[in-house]
């Protein structure tokens, strides 16, 4: 039986689309296309996800890669996606009525370690995250999906048994990773309502 349900973040509880995260900064559509191919660069993201690459160090290659007159409009993205995240729709409220009927609630995100430090700050965010009985954020561990080993992590640091859990994600592969670990696990394409249904919530 189910007892614990495991989240991913980006696309499942908040939207992560690069030129959406980019948009409230850069109106021209052509700029925005060109700072967020830099800014949101899988070269540095997949090195924040473990843990590999500083802050600094993103803001230095996005320099290097801008124009000079550049510089400044794609730091400040950077430095600001937390703050323009926005709920996938209809998710919210699960995981407020999913805690209200009792159930256990996991987060288990590849996501930057400046993420990890600066969500509190996001007043839906930290309602949001303040659900949760357990957080495993991949830049704090330098372990992530889907490999097993960070589903073990999560296992072994919040006493839970494979069997009673459901993880919830929106791509194949950390799913597959999840199932080496004995985690079943739903693929989530954004639809809240089906999820719930599916849930029985």
């Amino acid at each position: 039986m189910i007892q614990n349900y495991i989240f991913d973040f980006g696309n499942v509880l908040a939207n992560f689309y690069e030129e959406m995260l980019t948009e409230p900064y850069v109106p021209d559509a052509k700029l925005r296309k060109t700072i967020s191919e830099v800014v949101f660069d899988r070269a540095y993201w997949d090195r924040l996800d473990d843990g590999s690459i500083t802050d600094e160090e993103v803001r230095t290659e996005i320099r290097r890669r801008l124009p000079e007159e550049h510089w400044e409009l794609g730091c400040l993205v950077y430095d600001s996606w937390v703050k323009t995240l926005t709920p996938v729709p209809g998710m919210e409220k699960l995981v407020f009525d999913l805690k209200k009927a009792g159930k256990k609630l996991y987060l288990l995100s590849n996501i930057s370690i400046g993420f990890a430090e600066s969500y509190r700050e996001v007043p839906w965010l930290e309602k949001l995250l303040g659900c949760f009985d357990g957080v495993v954020f991949s830049g704090m561990i330098a372990m992530v999906k889907p490999n097993r080993e960070i589903f073990t992590y999560l296992l072994d640091t919040y006493s839970l048994k494979p069997e009673e859990c459901l993880f919830v994600d929106d791509r194949k592969e950390n799913l597959q990773g999840a199932e080496t670990a004995g985690i079943r696990g739903y693929l989530f394409q954004g639809d809240a309502e089906k999820l719930r249904k599916y849930l029985g919530v």
